[in-house]
């Protein structure tokens, strides 16, 4: 891991670099840093909506917070067409793998609620229809502001474009359940601006999205984690020594892989209610290896920095290559420099046996890692995949120093909160 001289000009950090040196030690089905297989028989949520990425709620720290001891979690959701014609194969059966893939163009936020973290309870959309900005709402962080309920929700709207934006509401309770009010009015923040972060005139493939406000645990401001690519025309990028690393003999032909861009990008609020908001440098890049590094997210733990963010095999660039899966880095202070966990950043990756069963990790600051299920191999022959759409099983890894270790595997779906709140 290096970190290079920023080309943004004057900025208060240059990023730290995941170089296709450190890539080159990602090994998938290390039991150390591999998921448990997801069994075939596995419960789902509900038959009648798909669920991927989950968003617990949780306060500015990190922490995964209840409130009058409901556990409240966010999902990016869409209905199941069980019987939409458009859905149907020839012999007029569900395609659900169809319905499944098509998801993305339909997404809208949803919440749930349970009294146990787990065994979750549909409480609805978050926001009334017509109140997004956008088509699409994709995720973001559902931040509990104060013991009145309220809620902050940052996501991403997305087409037209890409808007990192906020609602606010409040979340009502009584003894039987949970609901959301307010949720109204969407207030824009920020968008890519060609400079430091890609914009789709400068690459159609570009990604800007997936919010996670935070207060820094050492200088009390507010900041903001996203995903980004790094800025320039596409295919424009150049992947040189600092991006390549100290690779041995036989590797240092990088192919196509300038069209690998991924960035975590940072953003600093101008106030403290985080309605004004500027952006920065990116923490980490991965110019020729990696183009997403989706959902990024922190644990702070002994003084450190444990930067954690999802991203997929295909997403690799030429020469290199990992397990979908959540990879990580640390370093002592906010703005790094950053090295990769494990050598080689990957921390929580599929077997290579089910490589599609679980993605859009989250890594919670009690070592407990939630996912989705996407799809996992069925029959007796395991040549045909179940479509998940629904929780997977928790795991809890261990995190030392510069290391983290698989300790763990919970119930499907087990969130469990690290405080209540009771509102007043």
């Amino acid at each position: 891991m290096k970190s290079t001289t920023a080309t943004f000009g004057k900025t208060p950090h240059q990023p730290s670099l995941w170089t296709r040196a450190d890539a080159l030690k990602v090994h998938a089905d290390d039991p150390t840093t591999t998921q448990p297989l997801v069994s075939a028989d596995f419960p789902v949520l509900s038959d009648k909506v798909f669920i991927w990425d989950t968003m617990p709620l949780r306060d500015l720290d990190g922490n995964i917070t209840s409130v009058d001891g409901w556990s409240v979690i966010f999902t990016l959701t869409a209905d199941r067409h069980p019987n939409d014609p458009q859905y149907l194969d020839q012999n007029g059966n569900y395609d659900i793998t169809r319905d499944w893939n098509d998801r993305h163009g339909r997404a809208k936020m949803y919440y749930w609620f349970s009294r146990t973290g787990k065994d979750w309870k549909l409480g609805g959309r978050v926001m009334a229809e017509g109140v997004s900005p956008t088509v699409r709402e994709w995720a973001g962080t559902p931040i509990l502001l104060n013991e009145q309920g309220e809620i902050d929700l940052y996501y991403t709207a997305v087409t037209p474009g890409a808007t990192i934006v906020k609602v606010r509401g409040r979340v009502v309770t009584t003894e039987h359940g949970v609901s959301l009010v307010g949720f109204e009015k969407v207030k824009p923040l920020f968008e890519a601006d060609g400079k430091m972060y890609q914009t789709e005139a400068q690459n159609a493939f570009w990604g800007f999205r997936d919010p996670w406000p935070f207060r820094d645990p050492k200088d009390g401001k507010l900041y903001m984690l996203f995903e980004g690519n790094v800025a320039g025309e596409r295919g424009s990028h150049k992947v040189g020594k600092a991006e390549i690393g100290d690779v041995p003999p036989g590797h240092e032909d990088v192919g196509n892989s300038r069209y690998q861009t991924a960035c975590v990008g940072i953003a600093v609020a101008r106030d403290e209610d985080g309605d004004d908001w500027e952006m920065l440098p990116p923490l980490l890049t991965a110019v020729g290896v990696n183009d997403q590094t989706e959902r990024p997210h922190f644990v702070f733990q002994d003084g450190k920095y444990y930067l954690f963010t999802i991203s997929h095999t295909f997403t690799y660039g030429d020469g290199v290559t990992g397990p979908d899966g959540v990879y990580g880095f640390v370093a002592d202070s906010l703005f790094g420099p950053y090295v990769p966990l494990n050598g080689s950043g990957l921390v929580l990756g599929n077997p290579s046996s089910q490589p599609f069963q679980t993605y859009s990790h989250c890594v919670m600051p009690n070592g407990l890692v939630t996912s989705f299920i996407d799809s996992v191999p069925a029959g007796e022959d395991g040549k045909q995949m179940r479509i998940g759409g629904t929780e997977a099983p928790t795991v809890g890894i261990k995190i030392k120093g510069q290391q983290t270790f698989v300790v763990a595997e919970y119930d499907y779906g087990f969130i469990p909160p690290m405080l209540d709140v009771t509102l007043k």
